[in-house]
């Protein structure tokens, strides 16, 4: 029996599967609607489906760069457990869709996820892959970071809990990269520099710095001053180039790169 787009449809609205999953069960049924639907029972896959209401918050995060040193990818593929994440199906599953990350290059989560693995995508191998393990299994997001003139590193931390890319705007430049991208993972900067930081931001911690003053009748010819060393203290908490250099507490971020620039950086964190 030809198996049609309608049919297909009609599979997936009774299952909430995959259109890949579906094909393979009718094509399997000769058509049958409902031993389609059993199929995909025993394969699991329906059970999957159900647990798409469920939190995927264990997994682990993948992190790499070229042999040049100028291209990064990061990606996060999450499950339920830590259990689960530590299972070699499930590694090896994230490390094949890593692999798909560094030579495909999507821009964006749905480009990878609609990329071709095993005969059907990205999406459904993740959807197979659930059902046969047992939870909800998730490719939560992607970034490659590209720099052909400059200088991209990679690091992971705690595992695979924690991962970071960190792009210079100057090449060869490869031991300050990995020295900034564990900076970024240990102190977990939110922006780059203080111009960096959103105005609205910015006004609320001032608002804030006011109240206090006012709570200790701080003199009103003060408080500007000590607002803006409240705010320098901000900046050194949360931009990068303002942080104390985890390395030597001495020195400031921005005195360890001289001249060299950080022009962007990824942090990912389960």
């Amino acid at each position: 029996m030809a198996i049609t787009m309608n049919l297909i449809k009609a599979l997936r609205e009774k299952t909430n599967c995959g259109i890949g999953d579906c094909k393979v069960a009718l094509e399997e049924a000769d058509g049958d609607l409902e031993q389609a639907a059993e199929i995909l029972r025993k394969k699991g896959i329906i059970k999957a489906a159900k647990r798409a209401d469920r939190e995927a918050r264990e997994g682990v995060i993948l992190a790499g760069v070229n042999e040049s040193a100028n291209e990064g990818y990061i990606l996060e593929v999450n499950s339920e457990t830590d259990f689960v994440a530590r299972n070699e199906q499930f590694q090896n599953f994230a490390n094949k869709v890593f692999e798909s990350v560094k030579t495909e290059k999507p821009a964006f989560l749905a480009e990878l996820l609609a990329l071709p693995m095993d005969g059907s995508t990205v999406k459904e191998q993740t959807e197979i892959l659930s059902g046969t393990i047992g939870e909800k299994l998730e490719i939560k997001r992607m970034e490659t970071l590209i720099n052909p003139s400059g200088t991209v590193a990679s690091y992971i931390h705690a595992g695979g809990k924690i991962g970071v890319l960190v792009s210079l705007n100057q090449p060869d430049k490869s031991e300050l990269a990995l020295d900034m991208a564990m900076q970024v993972a240990a102190a977990n900067p939110k922006y780059l520099t203080p111009a960096d930081a959103p105005a609205a931001e910015i006004d609320k911690e001032k608002e804030i710095y006011r109240e206090q003053l006012r709570a200790e009748n701080k003199p009103e010819n003060m408080r500007e001053k000590i607002i803006e060393g409240k705010l320098q203290k901000y900046y050194q908490d949360v931009c990068l180039v303002e942080q104390e250099y985890i390395k030597d507490d001495k020195k400031k971020v921005k005195e360890i790169l001289g001249e060299v620039k950080v022009e962007k950086f990824v942090r990912y964190s389960l």
